[in-house]
């Protein structure tokens, strides 16, 4: 019987201190490591792109050479998976941040020794890619700690070919998709893969921020004090210098914002309010929209000069239904990643549960998905039931769709000795729980109403902590657009869950 053939461990190395040499010759000889070594950065990055890509790259600085550590940049642009160490020297461990940030997995800073190296090594080979196992690495690609593309389909490998010749040609993009389907990832991929991923990616929710809020965030602020002197204020355009911005919803931004916008596509230059100095802008800008763009130039909630000027090239982000050769992978990365973050065993998906999300037409997209995979980590499908054939709806095409809110199973009724049936208590229960999360939802729709939507100040009002108004405003999905019933005067608002604080709305 011929014995399975096992897969050469390549690590490259790019280092002229014959110490770390011998070290690392060493520790690759005990662990059957193939290493192989480069002069230099640039040496390793011909390398990288000519031939086999090594499975882990260890790029040690010179000492006092913060320049190297651009070369990152171009290695991640080259081969965004591969996974890049970094040795420095103490005078260079303030770089770390940095260094991170241009796309190093982690960095060591000497002294350290060699068992402390191979350590480092062998936890970046052993962990697995993007964080779930079983997956097949080139399906999923990491954009950051939350962010990942997902190409197991062919409309999503022709999108992400799409992406890659856009980032290469720096120009304003319009992102088109429905809610929850990865505008914004979308946008962060592009971003990786143009020359700028070394700087900041910026996003700007153009729906949840009040128009004279949004044009301070944006172009910032040069206004006078009360007493003597300026403040100035910079804005997301200057912030991101060399970066890219994403402009979500741009429809929901005031026309005057945009006649704004479309002055710096075309000078590349910006006037912050209260100021008549222009300012040079050096920034990739992309634009989404969940609306139909056509019914948004009708209703003249978009310029039509901005649209043709942003429209040159557009990217369609197909909804989850139309990409079901992905939901199963997306199904376990996903899984996987929320069991990391709550600190919990990951499940596994039973085959009618597969089955069930193959056939669902998630109207929600990626973002009802992982809502659905956060319930099913937590209760998994003992105790959850899937609606009969007759509940079903039918879809234009005749596919039926399970509306799958997977609720939990009625259990027999069990009666207590008051004769009262337990299901009755918790349907009871569940009643009273929804009227309270509802008046909830308006006290702090009220509240953001009240103060033009600005987080802190309705916080403040509610006698809660920004954190936990952030926390409710994404739990109840609450946008500009809602619509809320507000509270009676002096109407107390009790916060659920977590024990949280009360807050009223005077």
């Amino acid at each position: 019987m011929t014995e399975p053939m096992i897969a050469t461990i390549r690590l490259l190395v790019v280092s002229r201190e014959p110490q770390i040499l011998r070290s690392l010759w060493s520790i690759g000889e005990t662990n059957s490591w193939q290493l192989e070594t480069a002069a230099s950065g640039w040496d390793a990055m011909e390398r990288v792109q000519s031939g086999v890509a090594p499975d882990l790259l260890l790029l040690d600085l010179p000492r006092g050479d913060g320049d190297s550590l651009h070369i990152l940049r171009w290695l991640r642009r080259l081969r965004p998976e591969l996974r890049v160490l970094v040795l420095c020297h103490p005078e260079d461990g303030g770089r770390k941040k940095e260094a991170t940030r241009l796309g190093a997995e982690d960095v060591l800073v000497r002294p350290f020794t060699d068992e402390q190296l191979e350590r480092l090594i062998r936890k970046h080979l052993s962990e697995p890619e993007n964080g779930a196992t079983g997956m097949v690495s080139e399906d999923i690609e990491q954009l950051g700690h939350e962010a990942f593309f997902v190409s197991a389909s062919p409309i999503m490998q022709r999108l992400r070919a799409q992406a890659e010749l856009l980032a290469q040609a720096d120009v304003p993009v319009l992102i088109l998709g429905e809610g929850g389907s990865g505008r914004s990832t979308v946008a962060r991929l592009i971003h990786k893969l143009s020359v700028r991923s070394g700087f900041r990616f910026l996003k700007v929710d153009c729906g949840a921020v009040p128009g004279d809020m949004l044009e301070e965030e944006l172009f910032g602020s040069d206004r006078p004090f009360a007493s003597n002197g300026h403040r100035a204020n910079p804005g997301k355009f200057e912030v991101g210098e060399k970066g890219t911005i994403f402009l979500d919803e741009i429809t929901e931004m005031p026309l005057s914002l945009q006649e704004r916008l479309l002055q710096i596509l075309h000078d590349k230059t910006l006037v912050k309010p209260g100021s008549d100095r222009p300012v040079p802008v050096d920034v990739h800008i992309l634009a989404a929209t969940s609306v139909n763009v056509d019914r948004a130039l009708a209703e003249k909630k978009l310029r039509e000069d901005l649209y043709y000027r942003l429209s040159a090239f557009t990217v369609h982000v197909p909804p989850l239904r139309q990409r079901r050769d992905e939901i199963a992978a997306l199904l376990r990365h996903l899984m996987h990643k929320l069991a990391r973050h709550y600190g919990l065993p990951p499940r596994e998906f039973s085959p009618n549960v597969l089955d069930a999300c193959q056939d669902y037409a998630w109207p929600g997209n990626v973002n009802e998905l992982e809502t659905f995979v956060k319930r099913y980590l937590v209760a998994g499908d003992q105790e959850l039931s899937f609606p009969e054939t007759n509940a079903t709806s039918v879809n234009g095409n005749g596919k039926v769709h399970l509306p799958l809110t997977l609720k939990f199973a009625a259990a027999p009724a069990a009666h207590d000795g008051n004769g009262e049936s337990q299901s009755g208590q918790k349907s009871l229960k569940s009643l009273v729980q929804s009227v309270k999360c509802e008046a909830e939802k308006n006290a702090i729709g009220a509240a953001l109403e009240r103060t033009g939507w600005n987080r802190k100040a309705a916080a403040r009002l509610l006698e809660v902590s920004y954190r936990t108004l952030l926390y409710k405003i994404e739990q109840y999905h609450m946008t500009t657009a809602d619509r809320f019933i507000s509270p009676m005067p002096g109407e107390r608002l009790v916060l659920q869950g977590q024990g949280l604080k009360n807050g009223k709305v005077s």
